[in-house]
């Protein structure tokens, strides 16, 4: 879970449903990052609501702020949750790509050379 995880509300209410909605689903996360980078993330979520003549929106905008990048998504439905759905799918896409490119390839090769030498 992520420790610290800060929500929102703009132009809305967030009620205790929403509140553990959004913490169920940004909250687990963390374990798509890796551990050195778990102990200093935190999250915002910022869920808004606008009103226009002919539309009603509601977005829901994450700030994930890692130690060596901070990873934003943004997301606008009808409905709050699908918006909150979305921007899980599209964190966890992004933090595969975080990891790939901030992950130590060295530990790695050592941890296959170790399994190798290992009697069956």
């Amino acid at each position: 879970m992520i420790k610290k995880l800060e929500i929102e509300g703009v132009h809305m209410d967030v009620g205790d449903d929403l509140r553990k909605y959004a913490v169920k689903k940004i909250g687990r996360l963390d374990k798509y990052i890796s551990k050195h980078a778990r102990l200093s993330a935190h999250a915002e979520v910022k869920l808004k609501e606008s009103k226009a003549k002919n539309k009603d929106e509601r977005t829901c905008e994450v700030i994930l702020h890692l130690p060596q990048d901070n990873i934003r998504v943004s997301e606008s439905t009808i409905n709050i949750y699908a918006a909150i759905d979305i921007v899980e799918e599209k964190l966890k896409t992004m933090l595969h790509k975080y990891k790939a490119l901030h992950h130590n390839p060295r530990l790695h090769q050592r941890l296959i050379s170790r399994l190798k030498r290992q009697p069956a």
